[in-house]
């Protein structure tokens, strides 16, 4: 074959569907597919594996549409000089639809990454399986589909959704570790707004249904909303910034040196004297950890709980925190379901757990026992327990009942627990434990409303404090709010070469 028909190939492959669906593309405010790849890999970084595959189907006038990359280009590179194997679904080709040669070149760019272990990112913008190839396409998303399976706690995989992802397409994104999306590109469903209203008369939108707005807010499927595709990947590159190649290795670390000290007055003055007062936990986080390294995952979903990445004197941390500020921080099924995640993310990629704890208990209601918070309560519980990366908790403010034992408390494994000055642990609030405690001696006082903050105030002074926790070796130190920061560094830095096994199993059995 002549240079001149190599060059003429690598000419065509670039383009793609054309210049015409190129300029579609645009028109709809999205970059291409290849446009993508040049903002999220290093300049010059990026290799291309297979630009010449063609699709080899017949049926329905296949035959006289053989586009070279057949609708997704796939490679490998670096980002911030670390390698990633990427596939960026093209639009401009078949509508960026699935099929058997399609899918084959992203399980192709998947085996590489298994065997050298390095992360897979995937740009998905794609009308779906391709009707005309029939059951291949459906065998090409499960070929996928097992991949994602296989790889899941191995290596990091991040999806990206810059376009439509319909049907089979939202099960691969789903089973990878983060779901980005892009407010106004961006939609996925299972069915399609069309077939709802077939089958259920609902008559709803491609965003109502399945926008970046619902799944960052209301179904919590998508952990980060982006305004733009812009941000999109530069969401990929800093997520990617906190965690390791795959789960044998640590998370990159950050050169730390300083000369100041490390304590934090400005902590001191955050929690209200009066406990049932709220504030921001996010203060608490970043005066924390290392400035402007606080990297927050479903900010929008489930905001009685933040969870997120950071550093602390350079390494990285996954922080899970009750948030006093939104529902007085309980823990909930959504809440419960977000934490657990993050939970099992960190410890599958070896990054240490912090957490601080300020939680009143379970939501009480109907609507909780009846969708099954048992379960889901249980899930975070479940998480917390079977994590073997070192794992610190600050109890800032309360820590009542079961909600005290799930968030990472010292008897499901903690490995170092600190308390606040003004911390309360104790079953449950001053209030309802006075009323059951004594209700007797409160229904027979003369003044029953005086009896009950008599008692309430009686109850408070004995367990309203972490000494009582303190004393029994559950509390591992009480610190003063402004120390917390030097007492967290040295207790990562006292655990970084933590070793922990779990008992010889094929796998459990989470409480799905």
């Amino acid at each position: 074959m002549s240079k001149s028909t190599l060059d003429k190939m690598r000419a065509e492959a670039l383009l793609g569907g054309g210049e015409k669906r190129i300029d579609a593309q645009h028109k709809k405010g999205k970059l291409t597919a290849r446009e993508r790849l040049h903002f999220l890999m290093d300049e010059g970084s990026f290799e291309e594996i297979g630009a010449f595959v063609r699709h080899r189907s017949t049926d329905f006038g296949l035959d006289k549409q053989k586009i070279l990359g057949d609708g997704v280009v796939t490679g490998y590179g670096t980002i911030n000089g670390r390698l990633v194997y990427v596939f960026s679904q093209d639009f401009t080709v078949f509508g960026g639809s699935l099929a058997e040669a399609h899918a084959s070149k992203i399980c192709r760019i998947m085996d590489l990454a298994m065997k050298n272990g390095a992360p897979v990112i995937g740009l998905n913008d794609s009308g779906g399986a391709r009707i005309q190839e029939g059951v291949v396409s459906l065998g090409g998303y499960a070929d996928i589909f097992y991949r994602n399976t296989m790889a899941s706690g191995v290596i990091p995989q991040l999806s990206a959704i810059m376009g439509p992802c319909a049907g089979g397409a939202v099960y691969s994104p789903a089973i990878t570790d983060f779901i980005l999306m892009v407010e106004n590109i961006s939609y996925m469903f299972v069915t399609g707004p069309n077939v709802v209203k077939t089958v259920t008369h609902e008559e709803v939108t491609s965003e109502e249904l399945g926008g970046t707005s619902t799944h960052s807010t209301k179904s919590g499927v998508t952990h980060f909303a982006c305004a733009n595709e812009i941000e999109c990947l530069d969401n990929l590159k800093t997520l990617l910034s906190y965690i390791p190649q795959n789960c044998e290795e640590d998370p990159p670390e950050l050169e730390y040196k300083t000369n100041k000290s490390e304590k934090r007055p400005e902590l001191n003055g955050i929690v209200p004297e009066n406990s049932n007062q709220p504030y921001d936990i996010r203060d608490v986080i970043t005066e924390t950890v290392d400035a402007d390294s606080f990297f927050e995952v479903q900010k929008d979903f489930a905001e009685n709980i933040v969870v997120g990445f950071s550093r602390l004197a350079g390494k990285s941390i996954g922080i899970i925190a009750n948030q006093p500020a939104y529902l007085a921080g309980v823990l909930d099924i959504n809440s419960s379901k977000k934490a657990a995640r993050f939970v099992r993310f960190c410890d599958a990629f070896n990054v240490p757990l912090l957490v601080f704890e300020d939680v009143p208990g379970f939501l009480p209601g109907t609507d909780q026992e009846w969708n099954a918070i048992i379960t889901n309560g249980a899930k975070l519980l479940y998480a917390f327990c079977e994590a073997t990366v070192p794992r610190v908790t600050v109890i800032t403010r309360k820590a009542y009942g079961g909600a005290y034992d799930v968030m990472n408390s010292k008897h499901i494994g903690a490995d170092m627990n600190f308390a606040w000055p003004g911390a309360e642990i104790a079953v449950m609030g001053a209030k309802g434990a006075a009323e059951i405690i004594f209700k007797k001696e409160i229904r027979d006082a003369k003044d029953s409303a005086k009896k009950l903050i008599e008692k309430e105030k009686e109850y408070k002074e004995i367990f309203a404090n972490p000494y009582r926790a303190a004393a029994r070796g559950y509390i591992d130190e009480i610190i003063k709010p402004e120390q917390t920061r030097e007492k967290l560094i040295a207790a990562f830095d006292m655990l970084k070469n933590k070793v922990d096994t779990l008992p010889k199993k094929k796998h459990g059995n989470i409480p799905l």
